[in-house]
């Protein structure tokens, strides 16, 4: 019934308005674009009838200019594609804002997962003290990451948020006008983005939704469940950033860019204190206080202006100087005020966000075999010996005798106790390494801040492995044994309040493993790891490096969370977020207070309201691991198939991603000409296959596996793991999320293509068997039945960026056969991946 009611509610609120809203594009003063609005119908029209019939791209296209134009040469054929691209991207950007507006409209305050959702439900089972006791030991931490899946100019994303604004006041002249400065506005970077402009991007959220967002939140969840004895810890809700600090595989990340984006964060803070002091000091204009209250006033100015130092102790020594003022002379009024701001300064410090360092282990390696040579010759010497001499150098090393990463790696690791006097310790606090299979890998980084001149109490940073391939997974719990035994790190662990965070990788995992594999290994490795670091009396929070969608470890989050029991360390939920998940899931503050709420109640629900769908039993273990062995096999079956690089090569968006000017790293690591797998980033890698349409990283294999079960007569066995277990049954929706972007007649035309057409037809009836088993397995009629909002959202967005699908193939097939002007339709793969990325920003 509800799900009737919010489709009714959707059909009013986002899809009438998007057709009412889209009607203005009509009339809109493009430059020789005035007809766009009524040809790209036709084109929509053809492309959906030309697949179904089995046509090709080409001929759909093709076709179009015949029987809708009088264009004849190819110059006008491709001004008029570009044109068309432009127009569906800035229809893009009108239903995301028009979905944005009306998210508080579809989702109510007591839904599933929010606070107030939690609170009604502790009071009713009597759990309300257990449900305080979880919030003091517990809290949610987002990282911001600059991983290129959204590449929007800052001056659109500010048209965005005030279309939104617009929308939400149905203010059809301000759509109007709004409409028109997007058809005006270029969508496209000239150059690519600097780390620094990426932080810069981020750092916006930060000020003008996150400050807001959860300082708000924090005072609901404290007002909701405080009471006398109840103090809720600041840090329930933490920010973490990593444009300007991760340095894997980003030579433009050096140790300048560190610092500055560490003091740009430290002024956003202040500039955010500044403005919420002024709103403060309009009503706190008492005698006493506002004397107070302007010399802090003068104060964070100083700071910002002329860089004076400011720490979070001294702005919080004036708030209580006022507040005393305020109780003892002036009975308290406005009170509330000065304690929402005392809040926010306990939440953010004069840090914002922690800025975490990141960088891959064989450059650690590189930079201490240097290092190690320079003192001590060129001679050959282990991992223990290397290590042990390096700790006991009583001398700095000097970074200037060294050359490129060496240098910068002692410049980074130098000045983070720097950064740590300016931001405070929350400023920057980790070293996170990737590929982080050895103990020598966590232990090098202990070695770096030795040799840069760090006493041991000195080195005050958590130094995190980052576990991402099945082989790192499986490795995981020796490296973490034989760390918690080594005496020099066990010292380091005390000194650190014996806490370890461990980072691991979904999206790279998916790359090398598949979907359900990956899952389930990560799933293993953290129970494994919470029993080791529990018999080392460890306290171990696991960091999770989720993508925005499913084939990248996301997916619906809150489920995801919720579905872990009690063999894995709930004190904190920790993942990463980029790019478009940013913007859509947490890019306006109704979203991101939802989103927050989701995260923070799926922990504390795992731990007060017990369920034995949570838990796994050691048969549904059992199971789950076979059909994740299956399923591996089937994946490196298809990964070691000669087709596999050369396909998405060839066949899909994958070469172009480095020209789109999105991010400021490269698409692939290794500077070699030849492509091998293990050199692709796993975004351009999953967004190829999106690009496709055919997401196969988020399906290929799973339904294989079910498909073995079934003919060995086991398939009862998987319908009973998937009722009884949260944890399977939400790897099941999520792919079946992946499934419902899938749209394979875009590609039926290579199905005969000589070299790849066998190739093809792996993925295509891998795609049947998966989808055909899934519907089996739920008794759903459609993939993602269960989920209204989301697949009617998914729905219209295919149906806008099918036109564009059809343009960048047929310019990928122009390209293949060498026929007419290359660099144009090189040019038109490039665009049309704008739009394809952009609108499938639901996949969170």
């Amino acid at each position: 019934m509800i799900h009737d009611q919010r489709a009714e509610k959707f059909r009013q609120i986002v899809e009438n308005k998007y057709q009412i809203y889209n009607s203005l594009f009509m009339s809109l003063p493009y430059d020789k674009m005035t007809n766009i609005g009524m040809l790209l119908p036709f084109l929509s029209e053809e492309s959906k009838a030309g697949y179904e019939a089995g046509k090709t791209p080409e001929e759909i296209v093709e076709e179009f200019f015949k029987n809708h134009t009088d264009l004849q040469t190819e110059e006008q054929k491709l001004e008029l594609l570009f044109k068309i691209i432009q127009y569906i991207e800035r229809q893009v950007v009108l239903f995301d804002s028009i979905e944005d507006a009306a998210f508080p409209n579809l989702h109510s305050e007591s839904d599933s997962g929010t606070i107030t959702n939690l609170y009604e439900r502790s009071v009713q089972d009597n759990k309300l003290d257990k449900v305080r006791e979880k919030l003091k030991d517990f809290s949610v931490k987002v990282v911001f990451t600059a991983h290129p899946t959204q590449f929007y100019p800052s001056s659109v994303q500010r048209i965005i948020q005030d279309l939104r604004r617009a929308i939400a006041a149905d203010s059809v002249t301000n759509i109007d006008m709004l409409l028109q400065q997007l058809g005006k506005t270029p969508f496209v970077n000239k150059q690519k983005p600097t780390p620094v402009d990426e932080a810069m991007s981020i750092i916006s959220y930060l000020r003008y939704v996150y400050y807001d967002t959860i300082g708000e939140l924090f005072t609901k969840i404290r007002k909701m469940f405080g009471n006398g004895n109840f103090h809720l810890p600041e840090d329930i809700i933490q920010l973490g950033f990593w444009p300007g600090g991760d340095r894997d595989g980003n030579p433009f990340v050096t140790a300048e860019v560190t610092k500055t984006v560490a003091c740009e964060l430290h002024i956003a803070i202040l500039k955010s204190y500044y403005s919420h002091l002024k709103y403060i000091r309009r009503r706190l204009s008492f005698r006493g206080v506002s004397e107070v209250l302007n010399q802090l006033n003068d104060e964070l100015y100083g700071a910002i202006f002329n860089g004076r130092d400011i720490s979070a102790e001294d702005i919080l020594k004036r708030a209580e100087e006022a507040e005393n003022i305020l109780i003892n002379q002036h009975n308290g009024l406005f009170l509330d005020l000065l304690i929402n701001f005392r809040d926010r300064v306990k939440i953010f410090g004069t840090h914002f966000a922690t800025l975490d360092v990141r960088q891959d282990s064989r450059i650690n390696q590189k930079v201490i075999d240097e290092v190690f040579a320079k003192l001590h010759g060129e001679r050959e010497a282990g991992f223990e010996e290397k290590f042990s001499q390096l700790i006991q150098q009583q001398e700095k090393v000097n970074p200037d005798d060294f050359e490129d990463i060496v240098k910068d790696t002692l410049l980074t690791v130098s000045q983070v106790a720097e950064i740590q006097q300016q931001n405070g310790m929350r400023g920057m606090n980790r070293y996170i390494i990737s590929n982080s299979d050895a103990v020598k890998d966590v232990m090098n980084v202990y070695a770096f801040f030795k040799v840069c001149g760090y006493k041991d109490e000195e080195i005050k940073m958590d130094i995190v492995p980052l576990f991402e391939t099945m082989e790192g997974l499986a490795n995981a719990e020796k490296v973490m044994r034989d760390l918690y035994e080594h005496p020099v790190y066990q010292r380091h662990l005390e000194r650190r309040g014996n806490q370890q965070t461990i980072m691991l990788g979904f999206s790279d995992g998916t790359k090398d493993g598949g979907y359900l594999k990956a899952n389930w290994e990560i799933y293993k490795a953290k129970e494994v790891l919470t029993r080791l670091s529990e018999e080392n009396g460890i306290k171990v929070v696991f960091f999770d490096g989720r993508g925005g969608p499913p084939a990248r470890g996301g997916g619906k989050t809150h489920d995801f969370y919720a579905s872990q029991g009690k063999t894995i360390a709930n004190h904190k939920i920790e993942l990463t977020i980029q790019g478009q998940t940013i913007t859509s899931i947490f890019g306006n503050k109704e979203q991101a207070t939802f989103n927050f709420e989701q995260l923070l109640t799926a922990g504390i629900e795992n731990d007060v309201f017990k369920n034995s769908k949570k838990d796994l039993t050691d048969d549904e273990k059992a199971l789950i691991i076979e059909l994740a062995e299956i399923s591996y096999q089937k994946y490196s079956d298809l990964k070691a198939h000669p087709m596999f690089v050369p396909y998405l090569q060839e066949m899909s968006t994958l070469e172009y991603y480095g020209k789109t000017n999105i991010g400021s790293r490269p698409s692939k690591r290794g500077n070699g000409n030849e492509l091998k797998f293990e050199d692709l980033r796993a975004i351009p890698f999953v967004g190829s296959w999106s690009q496709l349409k055919q997401n196969v990283p988020g399906f290929f294999g799973f339904g294989y596996a079910m498909q073995q079960m079934k003919e060995q007569g086991r398939f009862e066995e998987v319908i009973e793991l998937y009722k009884g277990s949260d944890f399977f049954k939400t790897l099941v929706l999520n792919s079946m999320m992946s499934m419902n972007k899938t749209y394979f007649p875009l590609t039926y035309y290579i199905r005969n293509n000589p070299k790849f057409g066998e190739f093809w037809n792996i993925l295509f009836h891998e795609y049947r068997l998966s989808k055909e088993i899934m519907l089996e397995l739920t008794g759903f009629h459609m993939l993602q039945q269960e989920d209204t909002l989301s697949r009617k959202s998914v729905k219209i967005r295919e149906r806008i960026v099918l036109p564009l699908l059809s343009i960048q193939q047929y310019a990928l097939m122009k390209i293949q056969k060498g026929e007419g002007n290359k660099e144009a339709y090189e040019k038109l793969v490039t665009r049309s991946l704008f739009g394809n990325i952009n609108a499938s920003r639901n996949s969170a």
